[in-house]
């Protein structure tokens, strides 16, 4: 499966729930401890949230290297 959902049709009621996204990264912000990154496709824009209590450290990593 290429995607599950688009960035346009998520909502709260996805919290939690696996999804498979594709798109570019339009922009990152990283403070240290956390990391976001701006997930973008034709439909809209998905906020990826990184942080050092709920992420693996390997994939903060990679986060950062995103952009």
């Amino acid at each position: 499966m290429y995607r599950s959902h688009t960035c346009g049709e998520l909502r709260s009621s996805h919290i939690n729930n696996e999804v498979t996204l594709s798109g570019w990264v339009q922009k990152t912000r990283d403070k240290g401890f956390v990391v976001w990154v701006d997930l973008r496709d034709r439909y809209g824009i998905t906020q990826l949230v990184f942080d050092e209590e709920r992420s693996d450290l390997e994939i903060l990593e990679k986060a950062r290297d995103l952009g």
